[in-house]
């Protein structure tokens, strides 16, 4: 007896994720997805903000895929770009993406700006990528660790497998007091995955 294969996507989000409003090009985009043969594993946590944190970042592709399983879901998950970008002509489309523009080298640093929105925020997933680099690295950025305990949201581990075609995600962590211990925590949780062209 053949097991059915799961779904590429889930029929609905929860109801605390943000989102976007439905449009027909969404479901254009969720068929690309579907013939894609990629898949969503795991389960979207229903609270209405958190820190999104995604690795193996060894590929131009991730960037392309997370777009596309963004749209398809209608998630409307924030990530950040440095301000300049935000000028003319892709500003606009930028935003409507989920672009948050961020000033470098001025007073507010990033983790106080982005501490900042969260608190002006009903809602607000912002997505992460901690190694800050398609390169491989022996050490992560702990700007999102800082962002997260500090605007006093969770984490949420989510990763590319490539050699399954899997966009997957863990389970909630809560940030302690001990930057370094979570953070060993949370790169160990990625030892099985592989990105295109490395693991973590």
């Amino acid at each position: 007896m053949s097991v059915a294969a799961p779904p590429s996507l889930p029929p609905k989000l929860p109801p605390a994720m943000p989102q976007f409003p439905d449009r027909a090009w969404r479901h254009v985009i969720r068929a690309v997805v579907r013939a894609s043969g990629w898949r969503l594993e795991g389960e979207l946590p229903d609270v209405p903000k958190l820190v999104l944190i995604v690795a193996p970042h060894s590929s131009w592709w991730d960037g392309i895929w997370g777009l596309l399983f963004k749209i398809a879901l209608g998630a409307d998950i924030a990530f950040m770009a440095k301000r300049e970008l935000f000028r003319w002509p892709l500003g606009g489309l930028l935003r409507k993406l989920g672009g948050v523009p961020i000033a470098r080298g001025e007073a507010a640093d990033v983790v106080g700006q982005m501490v900042e929105r969260f608190r002006a925020h009903e809602r607000l997933w912002l997505g992460i990528e901690p190694e800050g680099t398609r390169k491989a690295v022996r050490k992560w950025k702990s700007g999102f660790w800082h962002i997260a305990r500090e605007g006093g949201v969770p984490i949420l581990p989510g990763y590319f497998d490539y050699p399954r075609k899997v966009i997957g995600l863990g389970l909630l962590f809560q940030p302690t007091a001990d930057k370094d211990a979570d953070i060993a925590t949370l790169r160990a949780f990625y030892a099985p995955y592989r990105g295109k062209h490395r693991g973590v």
